[in-house]
Formats: C-alpha cells, structure tokens, sequence
C-alpha cells in the first residue's frame, strides 16, 4: 500500500533527547555541551555493515584529507566521523564500521580510527549538515592498505584450494589387479566383465556355470558331459580314475551319474553317487578285491551316499512335504588287460564297439525301465516299448525312496581291442541301438577319447539335445601305466 514521506527527524540532545536548533551550542533542557566529544562505544564489530573498502588506521590519522566514512573524503584536522542518530544513517551507528588491520584483526580503541561526533557540531561542512550519499567510490591506488569488504571474516588462516591426498596403498592396488586378471568374461561379447550372480555387466549374457559343460581327460580315457539345449541345469556327473592291481596291471574307472529330474537335488545325488562309486572302486582294486565284486560294493557305497541326501532338517520337509528324495541313476565301467566289467542300476547304457569294426558291437547293460520290463515279459516288442510314453519311465535307481536296491553286475573278456562307451539317455536316446553308436563313433576312439566324447556329445545336441549328455570313452584292454591318448 501506499505510504506518506517521512520527514526528516530533528538533532537531539546526546544527554536528555530534547530537540536541538541548527546553531545551538549548548542543550537548552540540561545545558549539555554540544562541542564535547561523546566516549567511543565498547563493542568493535568484525563485519562492516556497508561494505565499503576501509583504510588501515595509520594512512587514516596521516592522510592530508583525514579520515573517510563510506568513502567519502571528510577534510579536517581532528579525528572527525559520521553523524550520529539523526544524521542520514537512519540509526546506524558510525561506530559499526571499525575498521581492520592488515592482519585480519580488529583495531583498538585508541589507535586513530573514526569517532563519531557530536550532532550540530561545527566544522568545514557546516553544523547538522548530513555526510555526502550516494555509492562509495573506491579507495585510491596509492592506498595499499586498503582490502575491499566482503562481508566475511578475514580474522581466519588462509585455507588451500587442494588437500594433499593420501598416498594408496601398495597392497590395495596389488590385490586390485590380482581381481582384474582373475576377472571372468563373457563367453557371449568377450567385452565385459562376469559379476558375482553369474551375469555379464556388459551385455547382460548368463553365463554357463561350471556343470554345464565339463571335459577331462585322464590319461588313455576321457569324459564329457553338457547341459544340453532344453535344460536348465547339468544334473549329470561323471568320474574317472586309474589305478594298478595287485600284480601291478593298470586298471581304469569311469563312472556315470544321471539324476532323476523328479527328485529334489538331482544334480546333488549324481555327484554324490559318481564321487563315492569312483573313490570305493580305486581303494578296492590295489587290494585284490575282484573287479565285479568291487563294482558292486561301488554301487552299494553310492547307494548310501545318495540316501544320505535324505537327512535334512525336519523344517525343510514341513515347507516341501511333496518333494521326493534325492535320486539317480549309476552305470560304470572297469577295464584291465584281460577283463572288463560293468555295473549298473537304472537306465544309463554302457556299448562296446570294437577297433575294427569287424564284429558287431553290443550294448553291456539291460535298462530298469518300464520299456525294458515290456519287453523282457514279451508284451511288446522293443519298437512298440521305446515309442510309448511311458518307455523311460525307471523300476531302479540309487535313493532312500528306492524300492529295493538290486546292483547289476557282468564281466566279460573280449578277444579283440576295442572302446567301452559309457554313456546316460541323454545320448543314447540319439543312438539307441549299439549299430547307431559304433556308427556314430570315430574309429580313432581308442587313441583320441577326448576327441571322440566330444563328437558323441555334438551329435546328441544336433540331434535336438533335449536332456543332459554324459558319455565316458574307456578303450580296452588298457594300456600300460603312463600311456596316454594321441
């Protein structure tokens, strides 16, 4: 809203607050001397209230033009300063602008700065005249100790731009570039980095974990194994192993685990199964335990490992009363000079094709499955079994929930070299017959087992590789003791 002018207030008396004339001398009321110089006021500000630049107080008491106020150059012989109340500085005392030493500190009382002077006191500008307003100009260039005031304290050290950092530690950066060369990358765009969930950070690829395709080779035999192309996880397992007999003839292991896909923790039972069958069979070997024999103690062994997965806390069982117990199914295989021997329970298949194909090869193992149980009763021919449904559907397997545990065992001796293929459904379901998988196999299997597993398992998964794929190549007889493959 509007407002009216506000006129200009009068002087008044420093001691009784009375109104004073322009050329009064002395107070009316109470006969203060109006000349007299009132005492400087205790308090000495840091901030300035103006800020305006100030000179030091030894150039304000030696200048030829005396002291400044906001500026303006005042003439005169004695310490002279701005109105008091009622001069133009609207109630802002004159004593607010102490001015600052060149250190940052405050002046002292006493030491030249301004005081204020009394209203209506004479001088050069004449009685009651208020000082010049307007902006301050600057200080003049030849006063060097003048520092214009940015309203904030100069009392304080001076502060750095930049704080020296800490120098790194040596064993950080090593332990850095240790996790940078370990790092994974991605098998899809070779670019990023692998994080701690199994995910690339660059493309965001999922990478294959480390069941989903396994190889080793160990001496004159090798494995294979690969999570196909349907299923989300490897729940095959296989084991190998070598060793010696008591008469000092190499004996060679392979074992092969499928899990029951039905069952909880397949991929946990064919492990279990594969490690504890492969482990008996090389610590019952060296002793003089008879090949079939120990072959059936193996799959006894991995019978109670696999039951042992069973015994888990009462509470799991409550959250997921319907789970089965964990389950799968084992076929391995031992080859000395002389003898090989088979072992197995469920429907994972053990074929032998000889080197030169000049016998027919023969599948070493009968199936626990429904299909295999049609067949053995004459109820359906082994084309009318296999092509039902319900054809691989298993009667034996290695877990607690197992009807009864029955290990199947048989030895035979081959009169001529050749390769023992063991293998889970997973490829044989791609070569079902032992002429598809003498067929299938490269003749060189005896001398590159690895290489040959490899092709056993590409065909399975260019054959559509709806399950696991697990196949072992074992040649017969085995060669002597640090024979390896070509």
């Amino acid at each position: 809203m509007s407002q009216m002018p506000r006129q200009a207030a009068l002087p008044t008396c420093p001691s009784c607050a009375e109104p004073l004339d322009a050329g009064d001398r002395f107070c009316g009321a109470c006969g203060y001397d109006l000349s007299a110089v009132p005492p400087r006021p205790d308090d000495h500000p840091t901030l300035t209230m103006n800020g305006s630049a100030q000179q030091p107080p030894a150039q304000a008491a030696a200048g030829p033009t005396g002291p400044t106020v906001s500026g303006t150059a005042v003439p005169g012989t004695g310490p002279i300063g701005a109105r008091a109340n009622g001069a133009g500085f609207n109630g802002v005392a004159a004593a607010a602008l102490a001015p600052q030493s060149g250190s940052g500190a405050p002046v002292p009382p006493g030491s030249g700065a301004p005081v204020p002077h009394a209203s209506g006191a004479s001088g050069p500008q004449g009685p009651g005249v208020p000082p010049p307003s307007g902006p301050a100009p600057s200080p003049a260039s030849g006063d060097s100790g003048g520092a214009g005031v940015s309203g904030v304290r100069f009392d304080r050290p001076s502060e750095p731009d930049e704080y020296a950092l800490q120098a790194p530690d040596p064993r950080v950066a090593a332990e850095a570039a240790v996790v940078a060369e370990t790092a994974q990358v991605c098998v899809a765009c070779r670019a990023g980095r692998v994080d701690d969930d199994g995910y690339c950070e660059n493309c965001g690829h999922a990478q294959p974990r480390e069941r989903d395709h396994m190889e080793l080779e160990s001496g004159p035999l090798a494995a294979v194994s690969d999570r196909g192309l349907r299923h989300h996880r490897n729940e095959d397992a296989f084991g190998l192993g070598r060793t010696a007999l008591p008469d000092g003839s190499p004996a060679l292991v392979a074992i092969v685990c499928d899990g029951v896909s039905s069952a909880t923790r397949p991929d946990d039972a064919s492990l279990a199964a594969s490690k504890t069958a492969r482990e008996s069979l090389l610590a019952a070997l060296p002793q003089g335990t008879h090949p079939q024999q120990a072959m059936h103690e193996a799959i006894v062994a991995a019978s109670y490992a696999v039951n042992a997965l069973a015994d888990e806390p009462a509470t799991a069982r409550e959250h997921a009363p319907h789970q089965n117990a964990p389950a799968c199914t084992l076929v391995g295989s031992i080859v000395t000079p002389g003898l090989l021997v088979v072992g197995w329970v469920g429907d994972s298949r053990a074929y032998w094709v000889p080197a030169d194909r000049s016998s027919p090869p023969a599948r070493l193992t009968e199936d626990d499955s429904w299909a295999a149980q049609m067949v053995a009763a004459g109820l359906m021919s082994e084309a009318e079994a296999y092509a039902d449904e319900r054809a691989h559907a298993i009667t034996g397997w290695l877990g607690a929930d197992a009807y009864e545990l029955e290990p199947h065992t048989a030895s035979f001796k081959p009169d001529r070299p050749g390769v023992v293929v063991v293998c889970t459904d997973g490829l044989w379901n791609y070569a079902e017959a032992a002429e598809e998988m003498a067929e299938v196999l490269p003749p060189d299997a005896s001398a590159r087992p690895l290489h040959s597993a490899r092709v056993l398992v590409g065909h399975a998964l260019d054959g559509g590789g709806h399950d696991n794929v697990t196949v072992a190549v074992v040649p017969f007889p085995a060669p002597a003791q640090g024979a390896g493959s070509a």
